[in-house]
């Protein structure tokens, strides 16, 4: 029901009501008809079975599996830290997903307790969920509205709704009934709305929806349908243990066919292939991810991102579409004087700031003296005690404007004291203060000419004002007013995208008797126009740069005009060319699916729009396979933030609602710092994908060999213990220094990843493998040759496996950049890390208690120079190979 459009006289009598109030006894009966007035919350998962349901990921299962093969192979120690790994990673998750739950909670915390009602023709104060439609409701300021209503009285009625639109500045609300269709929820000004609050007057509303019909109610069910959406990552990793899992039962079950073929002992050949399964498990690989994007997490923190959910800082890379909110992220949320007309010219204000010293200079025009007057007197702004300016943005720009050429309103005001005031209304469009005139200011100019005892001064709309005017103030004193010029002026500044006012005066010798709209506001002196805009943010306007160079497609989503947002765009880059890709929330609605799918990709500007179809954009990109980051900051984006892939809430507008459903808060509320999320989102999956590089690149060179050496007629190369030893001493901390690889230097001048893609795709697979075989081989014919010479050949073998993974560690931190371009010491964590495990693995072969346990022998000078030699050749091929890829770019 479209309420706003309906007189109140048939409400009263559709909703069987009237403007005394309902009987109690009806009030029981439409209570138990209705329901509370409650936001009512679908069934939600235990904590316990939320944090068992981490358990379902396949490769977590593939680890549990492993670490009890490991436990009845007798290798405790290896499996306590496999079971710990699965167990720190579910900790996390679930502690991440139970915090993002909260979002209903805070919803529901902004019901009001209690309400003043009309029932049976008496006040009483009841509480706000025994509410019913119908019920007449009394508002004061200070009071949350306790349901929708259509107000049939109002008293200077404002109503802050900035927790529903995200509009910070209160609503001027009415009674008049409005008959467009489309009208957003911050333009029913005949209309109250659940959990918004009253700052300013008196009013009384017809309750016309309570609970989950209210519009927060629908915001609560919306939130609750939306499922949550699979982060790139969860997906590649589930591709990944699919593959991963029957490639290891092949391979093992082969190992384990061929061994009894050849007639090798049962116990040994089956022990042999279970500690296969677990080296072929990249084991450290969830906790790997989970504490690299803790560390990620807690370091955007610094980049003014913080991150909710840790997935999040991943599918950050994956990011394809950035709708951002017009104010406050891609503007700088503050009113500025960008031209004013002036002496029959228009000026631009910068530009006359940056020939002056950020002033206009040395002024010594009547026009202009009064002007700058006129801005600073008749304005309502205060100073606090911090020196912060409170009060209307337009009026602070105004303020700004007139202070920084030396007019301070707190100076004028002891010389010119307000003795009168008609206040801005909607209906009038226009405001006036009078003031006792002085003569002169300190600088010798004159502000109001001629012994006039007192000057009022009006602004508001031009079209208003230029009918109330019989002259215009230039250098030369005053001239007949030209409307159609100052109309056309209008015109053009409003066509930049400019918010225009009018500056007008009026003189007067006593103080007039009768201050009325009448009296006051007619034959005035216009004295120049003000055109203001919430202007684009200068790192905004690189940050977009940035987005398109990197294959992401910015789009602005505002509730401001079209005309606005198109200029705002145009100066971001967001649209280029004068192209117009603008659609309103009123063509939105009219659109169908298949219309709106067929245009969506070409649209990059939406204004007039109502946060709920942000919901209705975010599935049509998602369903033409984009990856979306939306921002919000009002109650109503909850479920857009929700729904989209990164759910982006502003952390100094943004109400509790919209935070507690987004992934990640804008700490500063600017665009460009989500375009360097990005950035921090691509190198981790970078890192991510170096470090399952690097794992299964060493694993299949183990597999190989093992897999390998009893078909060419050669003992088993390491033993089940060396093999788990390996694995556990080299998946956990070189992985872990991996992913603090600085981001390469291109990361932003590529597109984004695709988001179903394998980790195996752009050659990972075929690196994974042919390096793993080139490892295996190589190691293969090592061992040959060390048995051939009566060498120690299976520590060297170990021990050669064991260094060698560190050397691939080195050489993956680029994909082209070879490492002597990178430098050796440039990831001091990686060196770290390596210095610790050759010292762990050179312990295995040369303290005496460990060969014991490891079955290794100290090797003599020669065998470990040989060792360290076979260690190096995968770095050195490496190299070469990236020394042919760049010679080919």
């Amino acid at each position: 029901m479209q309420w706003h459009q309906i007189e109140v006289d048939w409400i009263v009598t559709d909703l069987k009501t009237s403007l005394q109030g309902i009987s109690q006894i009806e009030a029981q009966r439409r209570l138990h008809e209705y329901g509370p007035n409650e936001l009512r919350e679908k069934k939600k998962r235990t904590p316990y079975v939320m944090f068992f349901d981490h358990f379902k990921n396949l490769l977590v299962i593939i680890l549990i599996f492993a670490a009890v093969i490991a436990g009845v192979i007798g290798e405790l120690v290896n499996a306590l830290a496999i079971i710990t790994i699965v167990i720190l990673n579910a900790v996390i998750s679930f502690i991440q997903e139970y915090k993002s739950e909260e979002a209903m909670a805070a919803l529901k915390k902004m019901a009001a307790p209690s309400s003043t009602v009309v029932r049976d023709g008496m006040t009483s104060s009841i509480p706000a969920a025994v509410i019913v439609p119908g019920d007449i409701v009394i508002l004061e300021a200070g009071q949350i509205i306790p349901a929708d209503m259509r107000l049939f009285e109002c008293a200077n009625l404002k109503v802050d709704e900035s927790a529903l639109t995200g509009e910070s500045i209160p609503v001027e609300k009415n009674i008049s009934i409005l008959h467009d269709d489309y009208l957003p929820i911050g333009e029913r000004k005949n209309m109250v709305y659940q959990g918004t609050i009253v700052t300013y007057g008196r009013g009384k509303g017809i309750v016309v929806a309570t609970g989950m019909s209210t519009k927060m109610g629908m915001i609560a069910a919306l939130m609750q349908g939306v499922e949550d959406v699979k982060t790139p990552l969860q997906k590649r990793l589930a591709a990944f243990s699919g593959k991963l899992a029957f490639m290891i039962i092949i391979i093992s079950a082969v190992l384990f066919a061929h061994g009894i073929v050849r007639g090798e002992p049962l116990l040994p050949i089956f022990l042999t292939a279970i500690s296969l399964v677990v080296a072929a498990i990249p084991e450290a690989l969830p906790a790997v991810i989970t504490i690299t994007l803790a560390l990620s997490a807690h370091k955007m923190v610094k980049l003014n991102a913080l991150i909710r959910k840790l997935p999040a800082v991943e599918t950050l890379g994956s990011v394809t579409y950035i709708c951002s909110d017009k104010t406050g992220t891609l503007t700088l949320n503050k009113m500025t004087v960008e031209e004013i007309y002036l002496n029959e010219a228009v000026e631009d204000v910068k530009a006359l700031r940056e020939q002056n010293g950020n002033s206009f200079g040395t002024l010594s025009d009547q026009s202009y003296d009064t002007f700058f007057t006129a801005l600073a007197l008749s304005n309502d702004t205060q100073v606090d005690a911090d020196g912060a300016i409170l009060g209307d943005p337009t009026e602070i720009a105004l303020y700004n404007l007139a202070a920084a050429n030396g007019f301070t309103k707190s100076i004028l005001a002891a010389k010119m004291p307000r003795v009168g005031e008609i206040p801005f209304d909607s209906v009038r469009k226009c405001m006036t203060t009078i003031h006792r005139a002085a003569a002169r200011h300190d600088n010798g100019m004159t502000v109001n000419g001629n012994g006039a005892a007192f000057v009022s001064y009006t602004k508001g709309a031009v079209d208003v004002l230029v009918e109330r005017a019989d002259n215009f103030l230039t250098s030369e004193g005053l001239k007949p007013i030209d409307k159609e010029e100052i109309i056309a002026i209008n015109e053009r500044m409003a066509a930049k995208g400019l918010r225009v006012l009018c500056i007008a005066i009026k003189k007067w010798d006593t103080l007039p008797a009768d201050i009325s709209p009448e009296n006051v506001e007619k034959g005035l002196i216009i004295v120049g126009l003000a055109g203001m805009m919430d202007p684009p943010r200068e790192e905004a306007i690189k940050a977009v740069s940035i987005c398109k160079t990197a294959g992401i497609k910015p789009v602005m989503i505002t509730g401001d005009h079209s005309l606005t947002a198109h200029v705002i765009a145009e100066r971001l880059g967001i649209v280029e060319n004068g192209a117009n890709s603008v659609v309103t929330g009123r063509e939105l609605d009219v659109f169908t699916d298949a219309e709106f799918s067929k245009r969506v990709e070409h649209i990059s500007v939406y204004a007039r729009v109502a946060p709920e179809q942000k919901l209705k954009i975010i599935k049509a990109l998602q369903d033409k396979g984009e990856y979306v980051a939306m921002t919000g900051d009002g109650v109503n984006d909850a479920p857009a933030l929700k729904s989209a892939n990164i759910g982006v809430a502003m952390g100094i507008t943004g109400t509790a609602v919209a935070k507690e459903a987004s992934s990640m808060i804008l700490l500063d509320d600017n665009f460009a710092t989500i375009v360097n999320a990005v950035r921090e989102g691509r190198k981790i999956y970078d890192n991510i994908l170096k470090f399952i590089r690097y794992t299964m690149t060493a694993n299949s060179g183990t597999i190989w060999a093992i897999f390998l050496a009893p078909l060419f007629g050669m003992p088993l190369p390491m033993l089940p213990v060396q093999i788990l030893w390996m694995n556990l001493l080299t998946d956990s901390l070189p992985g872990l220094a991996l992913t603090a690889e600085p981001a390469e230097k291109k990361i932003m001048q590529r597109a984004p990843r695709n988001p179903d893609e394998s980790v195996f795709a752009h050659g990972n697979g075929a690196f994974i493998l042919i390096y793993g075989l080139f490892i295996g081989i190589t190691a293969l014919l090592f061992q040959a040759y060390a048995i051939r010479e009566g060498l120690a050949w299976q520590t060297m073998f170990f021990t050669a496996l064991v260094i060698g993974r560190m050397a691939v560690a080195m050489s993956v931190r680029s994909n082209i950049d070879s490492l002597f371009k990178i430098g050796f010491f440039t990831n001091k964590p990686l060196i770290t890390a390596i210095v610790c495990m050759s010292a762990l693995q050179f312990m295995a072969v040369y303290v005496p208690f460990m060969h014991g346990i490891f079955r290794t022998e100290p090797l003599t000078v020669q065998e470990m120079a040989l060792t360290l030699a076979l260690a190096s050749v995968v770095l050195v091929v490496m190299e070469i190979e990236k020394f042919w890829r760049r010679r080919k770019v």
